[in-house]
């Protein structure tokens, strides 16, 4: 599955910071049962791999891929994890030419409209808005849709259930990410229900769909 068909799957890509490796798999089937099969685990912990691993072998119907990474080793680590794509907060020439032509695709993060062309030069068609709130949020890429519409994005930091629906009207949005279905209270509380109903609410947002 190459990133175009990933990032289509559903509106919300829930974005996870896994503490404990134990979680990873109920809180994916969680997600799974509330409609958001595309899981971005972060490597922002000791946990992250391990959890992509775990998510990988037990859940086939989730499409797991590695958040944070921003070196090639945390891409091949992650990618050995059964990593099927991965997600940088930014997107250095040299992690850039790192994953050129590799079997699993990068979703680089871009703030600028010069980092969106930067991208454009290097033939890439996603990129993730981040941080998406404190650079602009959907008023900027409202404004970057008019002269870089070859760019889709998936806007992440500051999305929330009450604020995706300006992000997903846009025709350069094709997904959202965003944490708020999976509070670390309801993790530690195994809670999966409750994640599964969050999930649900954010399966049925809206996407505007470009023919």
């Amino acid at each position: 599955m190459n990133l175009a068909e990933i990032l289509r799957l559903a509106p919300v890509i829930p974005v996870l910071t896994i503490a404990e490796v134990k979680d990873a798999v109920p809180l994916a089937r969680a997600l799974v049962k509330g409609g958001l099969p595309v899981i971005e685990v972060t490597l922002r912990t000791g946990a992250g791999l391990q959890a992509i691993r775990a998510i990988a072998d037990e859940m086939p119907e989730a499409v797991v891929g590695a958040g944070t990474v921003l070196t090639e080793a945390q891409f091949d680590k992650a990618v050995a994890a059964g990593a099927q794509f991965a997600v940088s907060p930014g997107a250095t020439g040299h992690l850039l030419d790192a994953v050129s032509g590799r079997d699993v695709q990068l979703l680089p993060g871009i703030a600028t409209a010069s980092e969106a062309m930067a991208l454009i030069e290097r033939g890439y068609e996603f990129a993730k808005l981040f941080p998406a709130e404190a650079a602009g949020g959907a008023a900027l890429l409202s404004a970057l849709a008019g002269p870089l519409p070859q760019v889709k994005f998936c806007p992440t930091g500051g999305v929330t259930l009450e604020n995706a629906h300006k992000y997903l009207k846009l025709p350069n949005v094709v997904c959202v990410g965003g944490s708020w279905m999976v509070s670390r209270a309801t993790i530690e509380a195994g809670d999966w229900d409750a994640i599964a109903m969050a999930a649900s609410a954010a399966a049925a947002l809206h996407v505007h769909r470009t023919p």
